[in-house]
């Protein structure tokens, strides 16, 4: 199974965590979902700020991805921070991508917190939309899972 980590991060607690998940299957690559440096402030109270008018208003942030045809990979590990019980916005826009490129393999997702995972996982299953989702965990602790899925 050929599978891609793709991540956001913020601070970089949940690039640590993809990394090891890379490390752990042998056939995957790794990327990093980045955004324009001005989406986000350096302040995480500010950058929340951002997000929940993102949300509210539906207007979700432009990403930055490497050239990547998603339609090589069985699976797509999809890692985000929880930001006021909820993925990540880039989170979303990554989701709409592959949607609008018509992606026909699997998806699940991880994530890094503080302690408060809040609706992540519901809130992840809306975005997801029709895309063939198999699960949701914190950190790596899925992953064996959905290898054997």
């Amino acid at each position: 199974m050929k599978t891609l980590v793709a991540y956001y991060s913020w601070s970089g607690n949940t690039r640590k965590v993809a990394e090891k998940i890379h490390k752990q299957i042998s056939e995957s690559d790794l990327i990093e979902i980045r955004v324009p440096a001005e989406t986000f402030s350096e302040d995480m109270y500010q950058t929340n700020d951002i997000f929940k008018e993102q949300v509210k208003n539906k207007q979700f942030p432009k990403i930055v991805l490497p050239a990547t045809d998603f339609q090589n990979y069985d699976l797509i590990l999809i890692g985000s921070p929880v930001w006021s019980g909820m993925p990540a916005s880039p989170i979303k826009t990554c989701l709409d991508k592959l949607r609008q490129n018509d992606y026909q393999g699997k998806i699940a997702s991880f994530f890094t917190d503080v302690g408060q995972e809040g609706n992540y996982a519901a809130t992840f299953k809306s975005w997801s939309k029709d895309l063939k989702l198999i699960g949701i965990g914190k950190n790596d602790s899925k992953v064996n899972e959905w290898l054997s899925k």
